[in-house]
């Protein structure tokens, strides 16, 4: 049955939980997790509270990729504008739609949820929804975002949708944002876009994760 091919929401009892880290934007925490006639188990996870990512594809097939200095992996990757979840109350839709401003000089008219995913489900609870945005315009010069720190001299570039796709495959990009929103839209345009859900679609994601500073 179709039904039964879903993440299912459920936990575990928590025993306890031990502080073991907290940073400027995450925590590592420690569970002592309680998992039935298998025992009890410790389980260490980075506390994350989430992230939005934006595959911009304009009206020629070309979507819109920044390289930016990823440290933890030692590298510049190429990847589709994204951040955290992380101002107060703020609704996905409108995280994508600052981050698009603030990393992209572009705003967008028309958006699609295209994919959730998390990048890495056994060690950080992060959960990440790529929003597909279209009907594009580019911010006035005076009113573009001043970037900061990584940031600062990050590059852009249009590149159409199947090269950026050929550059995942062929091993040249790794970036989990840019493998799941870049082979998720060539998808969907090959569908085109007839299968894509709402922007504020549901979504399961950890309440838990949602640790505003």
């Amino acid at each position: 049955m179709t039904d039964s091919l879903a993440d299912v929401p459920t936990s575990r009892p928590v025993l306890a939980t031990h502080e073991r880290f907290r940073g400027k934007v995450w925590d590592v925490a420690s569970d002592e997790v309680d998992l039935g006639e298998a025992g009890v188990v410790t389980r260490d996870y980075v506390r994350h509270t989430g992230a939005v990512v934006i595959v911009a594809l304009d009206d020629d097939g070309r979507v819109y990729l920044v390289r930016q200095y990823r440290h933890p992996v030692q590298a510049e990757c190429w990847e589709p504008p994204a951040g955290l979840l992380d101002v107060v109350d703020e609704d996905p839709v409108d995280a994508a739609r600052r981050e698009l401003f603030e990393e992209a000089d572009l705003t967008a008219a028309r958006w699609d949820t295209l994919v959730d995913y998390y990048p890495s489900g056994g060690g950080v609870s992060e959960a990440v929804r790529v929003f597909l945005a279209r009907d594009l315009a580019e911010v006035p010069e005076a009113e573009r975002h001043a970037r900061e720190d990584e940031e600062m001299d990050m590059e852009g570039r249009w590149v159409p949708l199947s090269e950026a796709v050929d550059a995942v495959l062929d091993g040249r990009i790794h970036a989990s944002s840019a493998v799941a929103g870049l082979l998720a839209a060539a998808h969907a345009q090959r569908e085109s876009f007839a299968k894509l859900r709402p922007a504020q679609a549901p979504w399961l994601r950890p309440e838990a994760t949602r640790l505003v500073r």
